[in-house]
């Protein structure tokens, strides 16, 4: 895979994948950003939200229960000295959905963290911690 990265004024920056399709990084404004967009780091994060997040939709989907509402909320903790990598992450999962119950959602998010998901694979591999819970809400 082949990306090209620009910047723009050598400030914001801005990725366009094969598809011609782009993501926007910014660092903040103490570090001579113009806070326009996400920082690489905090993407990185997003990203293995998005993926996981994606994952469990679908897993839920085939078990045949009904999403109304998916939302990942991610907390981490990353490395007081460079390289400031993550040392832990943990996805909390929040399903509502009439049907489903927390059984669906805890194979989902097994599933996802243990083989579907390739950024949380990445970040594990790295040494990074990754656990995760979740909850179903019914309305």
């Amino acid at each position: 895979m082949k990306v090209i990265l620009k910047s723009k004024q050598n400030k914001s920056l801005t990725a366009t994948d094969p598809d011609g399709l782009e993501t926007h990084f910014d660092s903040s404004i103490e570090h001579g950003g113009d806070g326009s967009a996400s920082s690489p780091m905090v993407v990185m994060l997003e990203a293995m939200a998005a993926c996981s997040f994606m994952d469990v939709m679908f897993i839920i989907k085939k078990q045949r229960k009904r999403v109304d509402e998916l939302q990942v909320i991610v907390d981490s903790k990353r490395a007081e000295e460079h390289p400031k990598v993550y040392t832990s992450v943990h996805l909390h999962y929040i399903l509502r959905s009439p049907d489903a119950e927390q059984k669906d959602l805890d194979r989902a998010m097994e599933l996802s963290q243990t083989k579907f998901c390739s950024a949380s694979a990445m970040f594990q591999r790295s040494g990074c911690e990754v656990s995760w819970d979740g909850e179903i809400v019914k309305d």
